[in-house]
């Protein structure tokens, strides 16, 4: 299978963008990359590479860019020469550290939306303290939503936990203030009533003190909601290291501390780090589309090819478009 990458994307690209592609091309030999991006500024990056090929780009598309505005005018950029590698059938996927709005303006627009979805979501595998993970959407890619498109995203989102987190009948909870069925707002209410008869294993509402516990596998929300969860999931685990941090630099009998404890904390930061598990992927494409976080480093852009790898190896497009055809046979 062929997977394009977006070169010039992120805060650290290209270098350590080119790390994880060579990383991917070690770790699995079943893919061929393309990599797209300025050829002068890779050169001194690049060595030879039978499954490499790089495609010279001479546009970025910045992190400040206007998404739409930018796909339309900056088409020799390197996300969008990579968003038209995958409509054209020349790849299977694509994965991209750079702006988060284009790179959803281009999947919609360019990759194209499964004729049965109404709205792609943004969907990350987010931390859970046992290191397993769960899947939230949607995480930003619609401020609103209807209960129909939370009923879409759950659909969705337990097809991934399955087909690409080898979960069996993984449980979709509903993000919401209580547990009770009658808690939340209109639309939690109408979404709650239509997830029931969905094809999925739907375990109700859960509260989002919860979701770090491991309380489903699959969490559903709106856009505006989720992405407010993600930042706050994001400021506490940075918070929480800040004041590690000024702890163990009080005394030279908390620096000893520090030292001893080391590894451990590594890992205690690595289970709350979600670039472990891979990219956000914008589910309802037809085709993956990998956002990987604007800071990445070469593992996790490593882990955002890996994630592509198996959306393509599960067929989870077509899955997701021949489930949502079922359930909506006059459509």
């Amino acid at each position: 299978m062929k997977i394009s990458i977006d070169a010039m994307g992120g805060d650290n690209a290209p270098h350590e963008i080119v790390k994880g592609v060579y990383e991917a091309l070690e770790a699995f030999q079943d893919i061929e990359i393309q990599l797209y991006g300025d050829e002068e500024k890779l050169a001194s990056l690049i060595t030879k590479h039978q499954r490499l090929t790089v495609i010279h780009t001479d546009e970025v598309i910045e992190g400040t860019d206007e998404p739409v505005r930018a796909i339309r005018r900056k088409k020799n950029s390197s996300l969008v020469k990579m968003a038209e590698s995958v409509k054209s059938g020349d790849s299977d996927a694509c994965v991209s550290a750079g702006n988060t709005g284009a790179l959803m303006a281009a999947g919609l627009f360019i990759v194209g939306r499964i004729d049965q979805v109404d709205r792609p979501a943004l969907a990350p595998t987010l931390p859970t303290l046992d290191g397993k993970g769960f899947v939230m959407l949607d995480l930003g890619a619609n401020a609103d939503a209807k209960p129909e498109h939370l009923e879409q995203f759950a659909v969705m989102g337990s097809i991934y936990a399955e087909k690409v987190r080898g979960i069996s009948n993984p449980r979709v909870g509903l993000l919401n203030i209580g547990t009770e069925d009658i808690k939340g707002n209109e639309l939690t209410k109408a979404a709650f009533k239509l997830l029931k008869d969905a094809p999925i294993n739907f375990v109700g509402n859960v509260e989002s003190r919860d979701l770090l516990t491991g309380v489903a596998d699959v969490v559903v929300t709106d856009g505006f909601t989720g992405n407010m969860v993600l930042k706050t999931i994001e400021g506490t685990a940075s918070g929480i290291f800040t004041l590690l941090k000024e702890a163990f630099n009080t005394s030279a009998k908390t620096k000893i501390s520090y030292l001893l404890a080391k590894n451990e904390l590594k890992v205690l930061k690595n289970t709350l780090d979600y670039s472990e598990y891979g990219g956000a992927g914008l589910f309802g494409l037809k085709a993956p589309v990998i956002k990987a976080h604007g800071s990445s480093n070469g593992r996790a852009i490593y882990h955002a090819i890996r994630q592509a790898r198996t959306m393509v190896e599960h067929n989870v497009a077509d899955i997701i478009s021949t489930t949502l055809r079922k359930e909506s046979p006059n459509d």
